[in-house]
């Protein structure tokens, strides 16, 4: 029997990539969308066929958040709310016995990530083992993944180098979401799309090889996108390597790209594009589709886990706050110009504890 579940958000992201992904599954069934407003949860509700029921609630309607938490036959929800938004939602949920699935980041920052994880972790098992996954897309996309395998065939890694580059302007469509026009988290866009692009970096290096130290300068090029929009950072491992992490969303210059240098060559992603160049100069290039965003198989693994009574190790919340630590720790190194910043939660073996 399918599980059902609620949609917490009625913004672009929800709308264009959750909705289809929860109707999409196999394994979930969606009883419910909340929104701020009861317009937006019903602009949602637009999306999905006339021929299927969904219960709307939001904070203007005598039917709220609290309502959806009542229901039996609703046993998780995806949260997909403004960043500063989301920690009281996942905890209300999880206190409910509800499984979640929350946006990226984990958290507005590492300190309310480690503190939200700690109680989590000492709560889950008096909940009924009730599971907290935090959703990145990057960890689902085909090419990524195939760079990883081809990584593995090419010896050890000796450095890398992340470039993801990007102009954004006023007419953008996510611009216009007042949470990002006017950011109250740390790092604005800097840290919203940054932690894609470190998850994407920590997939390719693989568990074996993590950050430890962090050292960046960060500069705002564009008065509309405070507080930051350019970091330049360099990255050391705990094998001794270093490789850098650059990330700008006010520049012409053009990106994505993922490079991993090895031993025998070295591989390099740029969004479904994957080259192999071997140290004797033979280049394969392949195109490696990936489903949409990753937001499709993102769901739909989270779903299939929900049904087999386990949790996917790529969605724990701790995954979640090692992305979001190199972000903040690029952003602090930032404001102090440039001072290394020492990493604590790369580590697999990393405990989280306040």
């Amino acid at each position: 029997m399918a599980i059902g579940v609620a949609l917490i958000g009625g913004g672009i992201w929800a709308k264009e990539e959750h909705l289809p992904a929860i109707l999409a599954s196999k394994d979930l069934e969606l009883k419910a969308i909340y929104s701020r407003s009861l317009k937006s949860a019903n602009d949602v509700a637009g999306e999905v066929k006339d021929t299927q029921k969904i219960d709307l609630y939001s904070e203007d309607s005598s039917q709220t958040f609290g309502d959806i938490l009542k229901r039996d036959d609703i046993q998780a929800v995806v949260i997909s709310l403004p960043i500063a938004n989301q920690g009281t939602f996942i905890k209300r949920a999880l206190l409910a016995k509800k499984h979640v699935l929350s946006e990226k980041p984990v958290s507005e920052n590492v300190q309310d990530g480690v503190v939200l994880i700690s109680w989590y972790n000492g709560v889950k098992e008096e909940f009924d083992n009730v599971t907290w996954s935090v959703a990145e897309n990057f960890r689902y996309l085909e090419s990524f993944k195939y760079a990883r395998q081809q990584i593995e065939e090419l010896g050890k890694i000796i450095g890398f180098r992340v470039r993801v580059y990007a102009n954004i302007t006023e007419d953008f469509k996510f611009y216009h979401t007042s949470w990002r026009k006017e950011p109250t988290h740390q790092g604005g866009y800097i840290l919203d799309g940054g932690v894609h692009f470190t998850a994407g970096l920590r997939l390719l290096l693989g568990s074996d090889v993590f950050v430890e130290r962090v050292a960046a300068f960060t500069t705002s090029l564009k008065e509309h996108l405070p507080p930051v929009d350019t970091v330049d950072a360099i990255l050391k491992t705990n094998t001794g390597i270093q490789g850098t992490f650059q990330s700008s969303v006010a520049t012409t210059l053009t990106g994505p790209e993922w490079t991993i240098a090895c031993e025998n060559g070295s591989v390099t992603v740029s969004s479904s594009t994957v080259t192999v160049l071997s140290v004797d100069g033979e280049e394969v290039v392949k195109e490696i589709p990936n489903e949409r965003s990753g937001v499709p198989p993102e769901v739909r693994a989270w779903g299939e886990a929900l049904a087999a009574g386990r949790q996917n190790p790529e969605q724990t919340p701790e995954e979640g706050l090692a992305d979001l630590e190199l972000i903040e720790l690029m952003l602090r190194s930032g404001n102090h110009d440039g001072e290394p910043q020492k990493c604590k939660y790369q580590s697999s073996t990393a405990e989280v504890s306040k």
